[in-house]
């Protein structure tokens, strides 16, 4: 049996991944869920490293004024930051571009994170595993213990749309209804659009994924078709305020958009340009021809990665890019900097990363507009916007 290691520590700051950091009595650094800056806390120890450890926290011995109680028991698995105050949440985003941006040698002012005022219900996608409780013999929805592989089953959640907890419960009750097993399943995804209407499956282990019903939702008045297992948006509303943001920096006639998706970006702010979208994924790609087309644009679709694209990085474009986490191709760096393009417009889901990428494209390029979005409530997850223009 693994030993269980407890420790009781005062924790100091938030850190970018979101969890907040203490020092052991050996002086290594730990990184802990479920505790707030100021804490003295009791930890248990989840990875215990040569150089650092990571922990969650079991008991809070002096809490910090910022604390409120998480709404849901399963919120260090889904939404770790419900045990803030909002107030506190928009503060350590905010703080948290800053150091990113710091850390790659870049003094980024500070700037109030931006968001409606919807902290709960808001996501329009949710995985759930499942699992068979022996205690009350049903199945149950499940969630992973966060620092571990065990599951928890979950009686309520809060920051998924009502309609899509409404759907988990009916899936979920009709699998016991007809006494099916949990363990022939890997997970049950459901998504549902603005108007509440929902799409729902079953993945079952060791089978192909199964087709989904369609979705269609409306982005700043344009309305787009997509897969709900495939890539959009978790939180429209925000987005949207993002994509007002990114419009008013369209500056000129050309504009090319490199991480595309089904193309809710470029066709939203620049459908009436000389627009070009670029799309590896075939899935995301087949929706975004059928958007196009649905938009009356004119727009150019390419089928193809964003490094093996290059030759639309032009010096006469505006060049909008939303990578994965991962952040930009240097291929696609590497292009920027040798033709110029007059401006970019840089939407991140990783800051760290992007701050990365602008503090080579500084050596041409200057920021004139940084804005975090807060599209993940109550996680520790940021959308940061960044546009810079040619020096």
């Amino acid at each position: 049996m693994k030993k269980v290691i407890e420790e009781t520590i005062r924790l100091n700051d938030i850190v970018p991944g979101g969890q907040t950091m203490g020092t052991l009595p050996d002086g290594r650094k730990v990184f802990v869920w479920g505790a707030l800056p100021g804490e003295l806390a009791t930890i248990r120890l989840t990875k215990l490293k040569k150089s650092y450890a990571e922990a969650v926290a079991v008991k809070i011995v002096e809490k910090s004024n910022e604390r409120i109680e998480p709404r849901d028991e399963c919120y260090l698995s889904t939404s770790p930051w419900q045990i803030m105050a909002k107030e506190a949440e928009i503060k350590y985003k905010s703080g948290l571009v800053v150091e990113a941006f710091r850390q790659a040698n870049i003094e980024m002012p500070w700037c109030e994170i931006q968001g409606d005022s919807k902290f709960y219900q808001y996501r329009n996608k949710m995985e759930y595993s499942l699992w068979w409780d022996h205690e009350t013999a049903r199945i149950w929805p499940a969630f992973h213990r966060r620092g571990s592989h065990q599951k928890i089953l979950v009686k309520s959640s809060s920051i998924e749309r009502p309609e899509i907890w409404q759907e988990a419960q009916r899936v979920i009750n009709e699998l016991n209804r007809t006494n099916d097993e949990a363990r022939r399943y890997q997970s049950l995804l459901i998504r549902c659009n603005q108007h509440g209407e929902v799409s729902s499956a079953l993945f079952e282990m060791n089978q192909p994924h199964p087709i989904m019903t369609t979705l269609t939702d409306s982005i700043l008045g344009r309305e787009y078709t997509y897969s709900p297992n495939g890539f959009f948006q978790i939180n429209l509303p925000v987005y949207e305020m993002a994509l007002q943001d990114m419009a008013r920096f369209i500056n000129t006639n050309k504009v090319v958009d490199m991480y595309s998706g089904v193309g809710t970006i470029g066709l939203s702010i620049a459908a009436d340009h000389k627009l070009t979208l670029v799309e590896t994924d075939a899935n995301a790609f087949s929706e975004l021809t059928n958007n196009v087309a649905a938009s009356e644009s004119s727009a150019l679709a390419i089928h193809a990665k964003s490094e093996e694209a290059l030759e639309y990085i032009t010096s006469d474009a505006t060049i909008i890019v939303d990578p994965p986490r991962a952040g930009l191709d240097n291929r696609v760096v590497s292009r920027m900097l040798d033709v110029e393009p007059q401006r970019i417009i840089y939407l991140s889901c990783n800051p760290a990363t992007q701050a990365r990428d602008v503090a080579m494209l500084m050596v041409k390029y200057r920021i004139i507009h940084n804005q975090p979005f807060n599209f993940f409530p109550r996680t520790p997850h940021i959308e940061n916007l960044v546009v810079l223009d040619r020096q």
